[in-house]
C-alpha cells in the first residue's frame, strides 16, 4: 500500500477532512455500536476532533508527521503517527477494540486498496463498520468531464500525491462486500445529485 502523503496541513485549514462530509457522517453512526471510532487517514484531526466534540470516543492515525502533530495539539492522547504499508496498528492502539473505522478522502491514493480494506477487516470487531468517503464517480459526473474537456484538470499528473484511483458507487460497494463487508449504505455529497463531489460508502462486518 502507498504511504498517504503529506499535502501541507495547517491548524486552521480541515485537510482532506472537508466540512461538507461532516454531518453526512455523523448522520452513518450507529449509536448502538459508537463505542470507539479509529480515522484512518486522519490528516490534521479535523474530523476526529469535531467527533470528539459531539462526545463520541475516536482516534486518528496518519503517515504525516505534520498533520500529526498539528492534530495533538488538540488531544495529544488520541493521535498516532501509521504507516499504513506496515499492515499494522501503532503500539498505542493495539490494545483497543475499534467499533468504527473512518476514512474519508484516503482510498483513491492507494495503490492497494484491496489490502487497506483488509487491514480495515482486521482492526475491528465482528458487527463493527467501516464508513469510507472518496470522490464520487458515476456515468453523469463523468460524462460531463469529458464534454467539458476537465479531465486534466480533475487528474492533473503533475499533482504532488493526487487520486491513482478512480471510484464509483459499484467498484466501491463491490469491493467491500468482497472482503466480507455487508450492509451498504451509499450517500452522496457536495454539490446537486449525481454530480457529488464526494461518495461516502458504509459497510457492516458480519
Amino acid at each position: 500500500m502507498a504511504e498517504y502523503k503529506d499535502y501541507g496541513f495547517s491548524e486552521s485549514a480541515p485537510a482532506h477532512t472537508f466540512q461538507y462530509l461532516q454531518e453526512p457522517i455523523l448522520g452513518l453512526l450507529s449509536n448502538d455500536i459508537c463505542r470507539c471510532i479509529l480515522d484512518l487517514g486522519c490528516g490534521n484531526g479535523y474530523l476526529v476532533n469535531y467527533l470528539i466534540s459531539k462526545g463520541y470516543n475516536a482516534f486518528g492515525t496518519d503517515a504525516s508527521a505534520e498533520g500529526i502533530a498539528i492534530a495533538k495539539k488538540t488531544h495529544p492522547d488520541r493521535f498516532f503517527l501509521q504507516d499504513l504499508s506496515t499492515g499494522k496498528l501503532p503500539n498505542e492502539l493495539q490494545a483497543k477494540k475499534f467499533d468504527i473505522i473512518i476514512s474519508t478522502e484516503v482510498i483513491e491514493h492507494l495503490y492497494d486498496p484491496e489490502s487497506f480494506i483488509n487491514f480495515c477487516k482486521k482492526v475491528i470487531i465482528n458487527g463493527g463498520e467501516i464508513i469510507i468517503s472518496t470522490p464520487y464517480h458515476g456515468y453523469l459526473k463523468n460524462l460531463m468531464l469529458s464534454l467539458f474537456d476537465k479531465w486534466d484538470s480533475h487528474l492533473n499528473p503533475m499533482w504532488h500525491g493526487g487520486h491513482i484511483k478512480l471510484w464509483s458507487r459499484k467498484t466501491l460497494s463491490n469491493a467491500l462486500i468482497n472482503a466480507g463487508f455487508t450492509n451498504i449504505e451509499f450517500k452522496g455529497c457536495g454539490r446537486m445529485p449525481y454530480f457529488w463531489k464526494s461518495m461516502i460508502i458504509k459497510a457492516r462486518l458480519i
